[in-house]
């Protein structure tokens, strides 16, 4: 089983939050395309100047997700538990 990453793409600015929004729809549009499978892709907002986009789905994709996306910053995703 391959582990799970959540890569970010950070925005900035008074139109971060809607950019963030606008990439998450791209983002599924390329998954989709080269038929890759995804845990999640969404978008959470810091503070009205800053927000990212991000996306999760197994390790096995990262170089060509890295090549072709060029997301700002990646790391092992391991999902919250409810106990």
């Amino acid at each position: 089983m391959s582990k799970k990453i959540k890569l970010i793409w950070e925005f900035r600015g008074p139109s971060a939050e809607q950019t963030a929004k606008h990439h998450v729809i791209h983002l599924k549009e390329y998954m989709q395309i080269e038929k890759f499978d995804f845990e999640e892709a969404n978008h959470s907002v810091i503070n009205e100047f800053s927000a990212f986009a991000f996306l999760i789905t197994n390790e096995d994709y990262l170089q060509k997700l890295r090549a072709d996306l060029k997301p700002n910053k990646g790391q092992y995703y391991t999902p919250k538990t409810n106990e």
